[in-house]
């Protein structure tokens, strides 16, 4: 168990007399406005507290610091001891953000205390002079932006006080604010740093494996042997490609590409160390461990070693997702449910014209012994065959810079939608007969029957619906047998579909054409099938017929012959 000692109690003012270094395992500063505004309200609510005795003070959350005699922190100020930060960082850079907005009225020798994050090189500057940033320069990273938001809202308290005509608010805040607000300090000498972390935010937020592996690289600590100054500039590099890597992953294009279907890692570089360690636990920290084991003597090589082996299989995937070709291809493999690691296990042997060989005989393997004709409406291969007919085709257009969406695929659940509706699907209630018979019903040489399309002119001439069991007999009669086959099948966006699904050719055309007007993707073999492009006779354009169906299949069976 860690040993925490000289507990005591700390004014802000005794605060000014240390110096706080954040290691690279603590999370960056997340504090919401709220959070900011609450902390304001409540120590100015105790500043007017009525009948406040002379020696009540207000009490913040604990700290829990060790003292650091790292060489690599900024040592030019005399002033003060150097802390890291095992628990508390979120208050003390409220506080220090406080008093940088007070400084005019703090008497003091020295008016504020600092920080610096270890992932952030130039954070010490950055918060000294944050009155003097514009918004532009928070957006440098994650961290910036939410010290400078709640700068932001700390003035913006500040100045609301001010115009409700308290305008010594900030000389009445400042003094109770150092002298009577108190924090609890606890130092420890253990220095397993991240162990008591790990302890004492037991039923908060867990750390993640990422957080935790940041801290094998960017810890000073645990590279007591290195040159502390190549080292630094080695972890400044690691930082930054880090930042790189976890920018480039949440790009929901390129997550997507990579991974099955949705996945909500609270950090997305963690499905590079997860890929990495392979070794499935029912321990949530088992990919920690997994890199803790490959720090055996944390000198410098194998901190490089180390970093370049994650920096391959970033840029792996990262090549596959620049390439057009590789993009389509594993992207779809992934899609349909070959994992990923088998993929990156083949490519490690490889050549790359060998890889692509073995990229294309998997996706052909998929359909070897599978007769395109026997294929039906929620049968087995049927989502996987269309998807692969809407990518292949934008493959094979060589002049096309387009790219198939997997973002959206997976995000909007694309489903499997007939063409040309069946009777059985389509429900029309009483009150919509009239408008579903004039969007639905073109007389065609399958509608010989004159008693049922006399029926069907009166009742669109009247506007008189009849029983909705004996309109289910006229649905069966307008859109004719029912085809349940690839040739009357195609992929849509569920919410196009559930748009639609009572529609007959005609009226899913025009629906298809407005939503795509809108903005909606819609899938280039699903755009072609309603703008009749597989067809070599168009006079029909409102009639998907038995002409338009066998060519359509044609061309499904020709571009994935084409793979």
């Amino acid at each position: 168990m860690e040993t925490i000692n000289n507990t005591s109690i700390k004014t802000i003012n005794d605060l000014l007399k240390s110096n706080f270094f954040i290691p690279s395992y603590q999370r960056g500063y997340r504090w919401t406005e709220q959070q900011v505004t609450d902390l304001l309200n409540d120590v100015w609510e105790f500043i007017n507290k009525p009948n406040k005795k002379d020696d009540e003070w207000y009490c913040l959350q604990p700290v829990v610091v060790i003292k650091s005699d790292d060489d690599t922190k900024n040592k030019n100020d005399l002033i003060g001891d150097w802390h890291d930060v095992i628990d508390g960082q979120q208050r003390l850079t409220t506080i220090f953000l406080i008093l940088k907005n007070l400084e005019r009225f703090v008497e003091s020798e020295r008016k504020n205390f600092k920080i610096q994050y270890e992932t952030r090189k130039g954070s010490e500057e950055f918060l000294i002079e944050i009155d003097k940033k514009l918004e532009d320069d928070s957006k440098i990273n994650v961290d910036y932006f939410h010290i400078y938001d709640a700068y932001t809202t700390i003035k913006t308290w500040f100045q609301k006080k001010a115009n409700e005509g308290q305008t010594s608010i900030s000389s009445k805040f400042i003094t109770p604010f150092l002298e009577k607000v108190k924090i609890i300090w606890y130092e420890t000498t253990d220095s397993d740093s991240i162990g008591i972390f790990t302890r004492i935010n037991s039923g908060k937020i867990p750390l993640t494996n990422a957080e935790l592996i940041k801290a094998l690289f960017l810890n000073s600590s645990n590279f007591a042997n290195a040159d502390s100054e190549k080292l630094r500039l080695k972890q400044l590099e690691i930082a930054s490609e880090w930042d790189r890597m976890e920018y480039a992953l949440q790009n929901d294009s390129f997550w997507y590409f990579i991974n099955k279907n949705e996945n909500k890692l609270a950090t997305r570089i963690e499905f590079i160390f997860n890929l990495m360690a392979d070794k499935p636990s029912d321990d949530n920290y088992s990919t920690f461990h997994f890199f803790n084991q490959k720090f055996k003597t944390k000198s410098e090589e194998e901190i490089n070693d180390n970093w370049q082996e994650i920096k391959k299989y970033f840029q792996t995937l990262e090549e596959w997702y620049n390439d057009r070709e590789l993009y389509h291809k594993i992207g779809y493999l992934i899609t349909i449910g070959t994992d990923i690691k088998d993929i990156l296990n083949e490519k490690k042997e490889k050549s790359k014209k060998e890889f692509t060989n073995w990229i294309n005989q998997q996706i052909k393997s998929q359909f070897k012994d599978v007769n395109l004709e026997e294929v039906e409406y929620n049968g087995k291969y049927v989502r996987e065959i269309l998807l692969l007919h809407n990518i292949q085709t934008m493959l094979n257009n060589e002049n096309e810079t387009n790219r198939f969406p997997f973002d959206r695929y997976k995000k909007e659940h694309w489903d499997v939608e007939h063409i040309h509706a069946i009777a059985t699907e389509v429900k029309v209630k009483k009150e919509n007969q009239v408008e579903w018979l004039k969007n639905n019903f073109i007389k065609t040489d399958n509608h010989q029957d004159e008693s049922k399309n006399t029926q069907i002119e009166e009742i669109i001439r009247t506007g008189n619906a009849i029983d909705e069991n004996e309109f289910e007999e006229l649905i069966g009669y307008i859109l004719g047998e029912e085809d349940n086959r690839l040739k009357n099948l195609c992929l849509l966006d569920s919410g196009t579909n559930r748009s639609y699904k009572n529609d007959s050719f005609k009226e899913k055309r025009r629906k298809i054409i407005k939503r795509e007007m809108e903005g909606t993707f819609i899938p280039i073999c699903t755009k072609n099938v309603f703008m009749k492009f597989y067809s070599n006779d168009v006079r029909g354009i409102e009639i998907w017929n038995d002409t338009d169906r066998k060519s359509y299949f044609k061309n499904i069976q020709e571009v994935i012959k084409s793979i």
